[in-house]
């Protein structure tokens, strides 16, 4: 790889404000071809960038236009607020895995119920981010997010007092719509503040809470139903509602000036979308970002199964084991941020990243079909395929929220949407071997892999971007 020169002329949004060096014309974006009358935004197209100095910092680092005087800016807080934002969505799934068994001998119902649970807030999730982020786009960022994780609050406070199966699948969706306003609006901010390396960087930050929250989760609930009942594991997801808002609220400003808003009517929102996949570069960045995640979902479905039934690993070992896996992925998430971006291209960085996915996958594939290989042959190359997912997720967002600085919302909801329906729709491939063999698993993991890196370069075509 090679170091990145300087950044795309598309990333960053000046503030007017400030003064300015001499600036190079914009990169046009899929929202600069709006027809009149759209949005004043969209009107007059992005905000020159300005010349990046040459040097390793191959990024423009901007402050929003629509931070508060003395708002919260970029940093730590910023971080933790993001962060645990972008983690009630697994917190609120992998939390609540332990207490399935009692929920399905609580409610008297059956297994396959119970765990219509799960699909429902995933559902929910995803519709809920089609909803928050045009919203977040039309009328700021701040009330939208304090108005959807209130509800989540409800939702799940709800959830433990729900009298039967039916009424806890119900709320268990809206769990999933409301929640869905931290997710997707989380990342505009991001954009707001932020564009190119450095909104790279942070989006890797952010990555180190919301990866952590899948390992840490099923342990907390796990230690949760040792003192309480499955209520009790939402009541704790209640409580950290509480906290999230009432820091939100306390700390967090609007970041998205009123200028820059779009006004948000159904055929308004069909367009904006309509826009922004009929732009192949950003379709190409979405479709990797997708299916690369997928893989995720896929190691997540299966490696239970795959681990202790085929290769014989114990509870405690394949815990332990899992761990180790989504550690590296966070950890491959900081060296990205702190060491990687800035001196090579995030282009470069994601070819990469999904490079080692497919090879790692083709190697899983000829150890399941061709070999008697160990737990211990197999796990590192599970390690490394699934980590090199830390480098593909957050240049991928960057890059798709790059190409539409004026919907950012809009833009952050198809990254949520498709991350989380092409996953639900992959998983289940992924598990088809049961008990008996890995090589569904190993198989699923290259499919993916060849879907993504092939949409990135028939699409995106990255060699042109440096």
């Amino acid at each position: 790889m090679q170091p990145a020169s300087r950044p795309s002329p598309s990333e960053g949004i000046s503030d007017p404000t400030e003064r300015r060096a001499p600036v190079v014309p914009p990169a046009r974006t899929p929202l600069d071809d709006a027809p009149p009358g759209t949005s004043p935004s969209t009107a007059t197209g992005p905000s020159p960038a300005p010349t990046a100095p040459a040097g390793p910092a191959a990024g423009v680092t901007v402050p929003a236009t629509g931070a508060a005087p003395g708002g919260l800016r970029p940093g730590p807080l910023l971080v933790l607020i993001l962060g645990t934002l972008t983690a009630l969505a697994p917190l609120s799934m992998d939390m609540y895995l332990p207490a399935l068994p009692e929920v399905t001998s609580s409610l008297g119902t059956t297994s396959t119920q119970v765990q219509l649970t799960i699909t429902t807030f995933l559902i929910g999730l995803a519709l809920g981010q089609l909803l928050a982020g045009p919203l977040s786009d039309a009328v700021g960022r701040r009330r939208p997010l304090l108005v959807g994780i209130s509800l989540y609050l409800v939702a799940t406070a709800a959830c433990a007092v729900a009298p039967n199966i039916e009424t806890l699948t119900a709320l268990r969706m809206l769990q999933g719509l409301t929640g869905a306003a931290g997710v997707v609006i989380a990342r505009a901010v991001v954009r707001d503040y932020y564009s190119g390396v450095a909104a790279a960087r942070l989006f890797s930050s952010l990555m180190l809470i919301s990866g952590l929250a899948p390992i840490l989760a099923p342990v907390v609930g796990g230690q949760l139903m040792r003192v309480t009942s499955w209520q009790g594991i939402f009541v704790a997801q209640a409580v950290l509602g509480v906290f999230i808002t009432l820091l939100a609220a306390w700390k967090l400003r609007e970041t998205l000036p009123v200028q820059r808003r779009r006004p948000m009517d159904l055929g308004d929102t069909l367009r904006t979308m309509g826009r922004l996949l009929a732009d192949r570069t950003l379709l190409g960045y979405l479709l990797a970002f997708a299916f690369g995640f997928s893989s995720i979902f896929a190691y997540i479905s299966a490696s239970s199964v795959v681990l202790q039934e085929v290769y014989g690993a114990s509870p405690q070992t394949y815990s332990l084991l899992f761990g180790l896996v989504a550690l590296g992925m966070v950890g491959f998430t900081q060296v990205n941020g702190r060491v990687l971006v800035g001196r090579f291209s995030p282009n470069r960085l994601i070819v990469v990243g999904l490079g080692v996915i497919l090879g790692g996958g083709a190697l899983l594939v000829v150890l399941t079909a061709a070999t008697e290989a160990s737990l211990w042959v197999i796990v590192p190359v599970l390690w490394v395929t699934i980590s090199a997912t830390g480098l593909v997720m957050p240049n991928c967002t960057t890059e798709v929220l790059n190409r539409a600085p004026h919907a950012a919302g809009s833009a952050s909801a198809l990254l949520g949407t498709s991350q989380f329906l092409v996953g639900s729709l992959v998983a289940p491939l992924a598990a088809m071997g049961g008990g008996e063999t890995a090589l569904p698993m190993a198989l699923t993991l290259t499919g993916m892999a060849v879907v993504a890196l092939g949409a990135l370069l028939a699409l995106s075509r990255p060699w042109r971007r440096g």
